[in-house]
């Protein structure tokens, strides 16, 4: 995610522009934290420097007397870092005291956090109104443009790679995805929803009970739109979840007793290969099994090499978005050989619904 501002915030210093970054770092819920995955931001002071060739003056605060003398004694080209803006509990209200504060320090705000585009925060959202003028940053646009034109405008056949492990968090977007796609892949351990919805035995497999009847319902909802909802035929059974765990294969009909499921089979990555083929638009959330694994790995890796191969040699547009499914694509080698990697999660997701993101929202029409 550093790296993806890096076109933004050059562009803006060879314009001479004085750059202001502001970001969030973790969950610290409005506590000051020193150190962590929840603390200050001075740990992605050096790369930042190493990435836009320049210092990078760090302050302890991101709104007060003291920023506000630090932001108006900045000059020509240089660049200073805000304080982790979840220090301010506010933050995550859109509290409007806060989004003032950070109005203070600057005349422009440029939107370049796609990742929390969908959340309505002092920082994402409130703020803009504080500015002469706000607009989005090239990697929001870039965001914007393949995900936007893969819901809006796809290049038909439209394809859909859904994964991850519950029904729960994935079934808002496949419901959206059966308006604008022709075919839809389920993968990873969602499936087994699925299979108990049509009936089927799964073993030790998880299952959300509450969501047998809404994924019956999506099934049902598919087919009445001609739309080709598609799972695995066949699974990678294991008796533990463990690299070292006994392994088998198993048709779904097959699966029983103690077994879990936790990859899809080769029959299935035939059939999912051979749908990709089809497809000149390809969008991928979701592992189809446990690639932390080695030997649950196949699945994934082998959708992240189909779709690199329909970029390369038949142009097919195709869209990786997700923190599982692009942490395997990157695994694999082969993340500069899609069309594009978001780099948000769940506003990629509420993008893919349709909805309207609240960080784009409140930027400047014009």
């Amino acid at each position: 995610r550093l790296r993806a501002i890096v076109p933004t915030a050059k562009f803006l210093l060879d314009k001479g522009a004085n750059v202001i970054l502001c970001s969030h770092f973790g969950r610290p819920k409005g506590e000051i934290i020193e150190t962590g995955k929840n603390g200050r931001l001075n740990p992605v002071v050096e790369p930042l420097k190493t990435l836009l060739g320049t210092d990078i003056k760090k302050v302890d605060d991101c709104m007060g007397s003291d920023v506000e003398a630090a932001a108006s004694s900045l000059t020509k080209g240089e660049v200073m870092l805000l304080e982790n803006t979840r220090f301010y509990a506010g933050e995550t209200k859109n509290d409007p005291e806060l989004a003032a504060g950070l109005g203070k320090l600057a005349d422009y705000f440029v939107m370049d956090a796609f990742g929390t585009a969908h959340r309505a925060h002092s920082s994402t959202a409130g703020v803009a109104s504080h500015m002469k003028m706000s607009a989005a940053g090239y990697l929001l646009a870039k965001e914007l443009k393949y995900l936007k034109g893969a819901v809006d405008s796809p290049t038909k056949p439209m394809m859909a790679i859904i994964g991850g492990a519950k029904v729960s968090t994935k079934l808002p977007v496949i419901e959206s995805l059966l308006e604008k796609c022709d075919t839809i892949l389920l993968g990873g351990g969602m499936i087994f929803t699925f299979y108990r919805a049509q009936g089927y035995d799964v073993g030790a497999s998880m299952v959300e009970e509450d969501m047998i009847d809404l994924a019956k319902d999506l099934m049902q909802k598919a087919e009445a739109k001609g739309v080709k909802l598609l799972l695995p035929t066949d699974i990678v059974l294991a008796d533990k979840f463990s690299n070292d765990a006994n392994t088998a294969i198993a048709k779904v009909s097959e699966i029983s007793g103690d077994w879990m499921g936790l990859d899809i089979g080769p029959d299935s990555i035939e059939l999912f290969n051979k749908e990709i083929d089809e497809a000149n638009t390809i969008v991928w959330n979701g592992p189809m099994g446990v690639f932390e694994m080695e030997a649950f790995a196949a699945g994934t890796n082998e959708v992240a090499q189909r779709l690199a191969k329909a970029t390369k040699e038949r142009g097919a547009i195709t869209i990786v978005g997700g923190g599982d499914s692009v942490a395997a694509i990157n695994k694999a080698g082969l993340g500069d050989q899609v069309s594009h990697i978001s780099t948000g999660g769940g506003a990629s997701l509420e993008l893919l619904e349709g909805k309207e993101l609240p960080g784009v929202a409140a930027l400047s029409e014009e």
